[in-house]
């Protein structure tokens, strides 16, 4: 997606251990006319699929599968937690996943009533690095019964091989851009086309 690939250039940063910002429009302050457009790619790309659910994971891929769900006849939006709460009642899904972002571990959790069997679920989130929080979507998924019919993505960081190995797995991904070098001392950010 050019619009989003031009937004990086301009406003991304790049950061010592393989750490791209882009806080001032994806995943801190929202610019939700662009979530809108990237909504209407993966909406093409996943055309004729069937979608019953997205499946987010707390925080910042709320804002952008909300958005998107416009695009799918406004299916319900489920966001996987990070963390026990006493709102958090009656049976769930619980896996863990390593944050590349935070460095450590943390649990997922996801209320047995809002992901059923049969259901066909697009995994939506704004990074792909190594592929672990997509796997603990994943997992969740494959224990309620229900199926990942697609896996949306803003950015993709290409090189830590995360996006690879789960296409090699057979998931189809749409990256909307995908990183496959960048430079935290000159800020050069190339993409793959």
């Amino acid at each position: 997606m050019q619009e989003l690939e031009e937004r990086i250039q301009s406003e991304g940063t790049v950061k010592e251990g393989n750490v791209l910002k882009v806080d001032a429009f994806l995943n801190h302050q929202c610019d939700v006319r662009l979530f809108d457009r990237m909504g209407a790619a993966w909406a093409e790309h996943f055309a004729g699929k069937k979608i019953d659910k997205i499946l987010t994971i707390e925080a910042s891929g709320i804002g952008i599968a909300c958005v998107a769900a416009q695009h799918f006849g406004n299916v319900p939006v489920v966001f996987a937690k990070k963390a026990q709460s006493i709102n958090l009642d009656g049976d769930q899904y619980v896996t863990s996943v390593y944050s590349f972002t935070k460095q450590k571990e943390f649990p997922v959790i996801v209320s047995k009533k809002y992901l059923d069997a049969g259901e066909h679920v697009l995994l939506i989130d704004d990074f792909l690095a190594n592929g672990k929080a997509l796997h603990g979507l994943i997992g969740l998924c494959r224990e309620a019964g229900a199926s990942v019919t697609g896996i949306g993505i803003a950015v993709e960081k290409g090189f830590q091989g995360g996006g690879d190995a789960l296409r090699a797995e057979g998931y189809d991904i749409d990256s909307l851009a995908i990183v496959d070098a960048m430079d935290p001392a000159t800020g050069e950010i190339t993409f793959r086309h």
